[in-house]
């Protein structure tokens, strides 16, 4: 079995996001989530609209995703992608670079973002 990784807030979720995790599971068999708890967003300067909670429910949810647990830290990857035995660590391409030093326990791929749409911008949106 293959298996696939992916982290992320996931505030504001729209199709770029179910884009992102369709494609990531496309790349193996199995599909882990790291979410952004709350506590690590206020650390990153973020607020999500939807708490940690409800932006959970949602990924569950997906059909694409078989595991979501909480992102609690950036340093948390590499012994993620070893307690999960990691094929494939998957990021958008805004992050390139940014994991590179993860290739040594998985392969690191970074996705070309979903054009025209972004939680920044319906978040923009929403503001005027």
């Amino acid at each position: 079995m293959k298996r696939v990784i992916t982290y992320g807030t996931f505030d504001t979720f729209h199709w770029g996001h179910m884009e992102l995790l369709r494609r990531a599971r496309e790349m193996g068999d199995w599909l882990a989530v790291g979410l952004s708890t709350d506590e690590f967003n206020a650390i990153k300067g973020k607020k999500s609209h939807l708490p940690y909670s409800r932006r959970l429910e949602i990924l569950q949810a997906i059909k694409y995703v078989d595991l979501v647990f909480p992102e609690n830290n950036w340093g948390q990857k590499r012994d993620d992608i070893l307690k999960y035995n990691i094929d494939t660590f998957v990021m958008g391409d805004d992050w390139r670079g940014r994991f590179d030093n993860l290739a040594d326990v998985c392969n690191v791929v970074y996705l070309a973002r979903t054009a025209n749409i972004s939680s920044t911008l319906i978040k923009h949106s929403l503001q005027k």
